[in-house]
């Protein structure tokens, strides 16, 4: 177990960054989530790595493939390129949620691959996202806080499972989460 120094923010893809459109596979669908570019300029300009960790069942369903996921998130690249914004990583469990798999969030793997491949202190890391397993895959992986936002499936989650979040922050949207984490960064 490498832990390092370098802090990251670890968001979810569809609900939380982007609209979520049942099983997304073109990239001409993708909208971003209003004012999510300049979020994560101004996370990464605060010197936290952006690392998205994506759930993408359509693929072990067999309703598109894993190039399609690839496009989509070559576009998503693209425009976060024009605000000089990059990603550190992409991890994609593209398994159905019935199919072994090793990262399927709520698994904290692909969290437990970055804090390895990038040297990611997770207890000095967020996990942002619009699902229960979102929070409990930074819980999993030992974040210093998961953040559940209201875009997406957040609303719902929260409240229809306000006593599952336990000691989860909600924000309204990425913007509202990411804002959270820069006000509150600075007690660590």
């Amino acid at each position: 177990m490498k832990a390092g120094s370098r802090r990251a923010i670890f968001i979810d893809r569809d609900g939380t960054l982007i609209l979520d459109k049942d099983y997304l596979h073109k990239p001409e669908d993708v909208r971003f989530i209003d004012g999510a570019i300049d979020a994560l300029k101004r996370a990464s300009d605060a010197g936290f790595a952006i690392i998205m960790v994506t759930n993408q069942s359509g693929v072990g369903r067999g309703y598109f493939t894993l190039e399609d996921v690839e496009q989509v998130h070559a576009h998503i690249l693209r425009e976060l390129a024009t605000k000089n914004v990059s990603l550190l990583e992409i991890y994609v469990a593209p398994e159905a949620p019935e199919a072994p798999s090793r990262g399927r969030k709520p698994s904290p793997q692909f969290l437990f691959d970055a804090r390895d491949a990038h040297g990611i202190d997770l207890s000095q890391s967020y996990m942002i996202g619009d699902k229960l397993i979102d929070l409990e895959c930074g819980r999993n992986a030992g974040v210093r806080r998961s953040i559940l936002v209201r875009t997406g499936y957040g609303g719902n989650v929260e409240s229809r499972d306000g006593l599952k979040l336990r000691d989860a922050i909600v924000a309204d949207d990425i913007c509202a989460a990411i804002d959270w984490i820069l006000r509150n960064c600075a007690a660590i």
